[in-house]
């Protein structure tokens, strides 16, 4: 076999410039999302003062999810995250199909997510329902061109609005503390233990996106330091702000308003005066910005993966020759989120069933997830027992609360099955095209 020619140009490699407040940054971002405007409310609609249990909850199990996925990248950086470990311990037809499975989450995902912006601007000032839509795609026109700019350019940003947002939010935490009454803990459980389940079902939607910085674990400069460090760091972060959220919800009654949808209005609206409903639709906004740009960030690196293992048309593979960002994968992602937000239009198919659609194609990217990193950790046998007990945790938590999707999941089901077409068309064609 011929040796590896000097004079050939160095194949194009993704940047290595992630660190700890930069993964930690990404982490956040990717985790607290527009989820928290809504969800809190909804959680104490549905189970009372006692939604605040499965907050902690939830909590505790993120800390499975997260170690799971930043231990198996810190193993073995590489981009592509779940992807990767998919294709470690079940194939590439399994990788494959994860890879079209976190297609359908994007496009699916990014402009339901887009519309919480979008509907908080409408509601501060009274636009129309197309001007609204028209704000949701802006915001991701907007993650796409930052994404576009590289991964330096990325971080930056998210490091900037992170920031301000954990900085906006212990404002209106501190302040809406003032308002909070014993009386409104009791009764703990109004409608009895088994609601306490299904409010933990509905704030599993704000817990998605630990896996995002495994993503980008080939950018880490030092994945075997950085990736741990900044799982618990993040962890905290994450589970402090959203008990806190859900303890002032709860404390100030302001789930009672506007049938649980709008807490925070409630809580700025107390706490600011009449500019309460302008600071939430700011707040959103910036919220919303942050989650786009950061799945835009690692949901593109797994097409990329895909791409290069053509689980997808090799032409995502592709990265731009300035920025080496995969700018195709990109494109990609944004012409088909378009689409689907163009159909959410049309269709008049309501938030929640968009983002519980999304969430059945995470759910099935989360369990294949935690079944590979089972497996993986299994196979190293004594050294991976501990390791292999998270992700045995992380699966059964995913595949539990995938039972509760219901139809959505024909969604996922849907792509599953064209991923697999493509799959076995690309065989059929290959060959006959190398013996030609």
């Amino acid at each position: 076999m011929a040796g590896a020619d000097p004079s050939a140009p160095p194949t194009p490699r993704l940047r290595q410039k992630i660190r700890t407040r930069n993964a930690v940054a990404l982490y956040v971002s990717s985790v607290v999302g527009p989820g928290i405007l809504v969800l809190p409310g909804l959680a104490a609609q549905v189970a009372g003062p006692a939604s605040l249990l499965a907050w902690g909850l939830l909590g505790i199990a993120s800390i499975a999810f997260a170690l799971t996925f930043a231990s198996l990248s810190s193993r073995r950086p590489e981009s592509g995250g779940i992807y990767g470990f998919a294709r470690e311990a079940f194939g590439r037809p399994v990788a494959a199909i994860t890879g079209w499975l976190f297609l359908a989450w994007a496009w699916i995902g990014a402009p339901s997510v887009a519309l919480i912006a979008a509907s908080y601007l409408s509601y501060a000032f009274s636009l129309p329902r197309a001007v609204g839509f028209l704000i949701g795609f802006g915001v991701m026109a907007l993650a796409f061109g930052v994404n576009l700019r590289g991964i330096v350019l990325s971080n930056r940003v998210q490091l900037a609005v992170i920031g301000s947002i954990v900085a906006f939010l212990l404002v209106v935490l501190s302040v809406a503390s003032f308002h909070v009454e014993a009386s409104n803990f009791r009764p703990l459980l109004p409608n009895g233990w088994v609601p306490v389940g299904t409010a933990a079902a509905l704030i599993f939607w704000t817990y998605l996106g630990y896996e995002n910085v495994s993503n980008v674990a080939e950018e880490f400069e030092h994945p075997e330091r950085d990736f741990l460090r900044s799982v618990w760091i993040s962890v905290a972060v994450v589970g402090l702000l959203y008990f806190a959220l859900a303890f002032v919800t709860v404390g100030t009654g302001a789930y009672h308003a506007g049938q649980g949808t709008a807490p925070f209005a409630r809580i700025l609206g107390d706490s600011f005066g009449g500019a309460g409903a302008v600071g939430a639709a700011i707040l959103s906004l910036v919220i919303v910005f942050a989650v786009v740009n950061a799945y835009v960030t690692g949901m593109s690196r797994v097409l990329y993966a895909a791409a290069k293992d053509g689980g997808l048309p090799r032409a995502f593979a592709r990265l731009h020759p300035r920025t080496l960002v995969p700018d195709l994968a990109m494109v990609l992602l944004l012409s088909g989120a378009g689409v689907v937000l163009l159909c959410f239009y049309l269709g008049n198919v309501t938030l929640a069933t968009a983002l519980l659609t999304a969430g059945g194609a995470a759910l099935s990217v989360y369990v294949i997830g935690s079944a590979a990193g089972l497996r993986i950790r299994l196979s190293e046998g004594r050294a991976g027992r501990r390791l292999a007990v998270l992700a045995a945790v992380s699966l059964v938590f995913s595949g539990a609360l995938l039972a509760f999707v219901g139809l959505p999941l024909i969604a996922s089901a849907a792509v599953v099955g064209t991923g697999a077409a493509y799959l076995y068309l690309s065989r059929r064609v290959r060959p006959s095209t190398v013996s030609n």
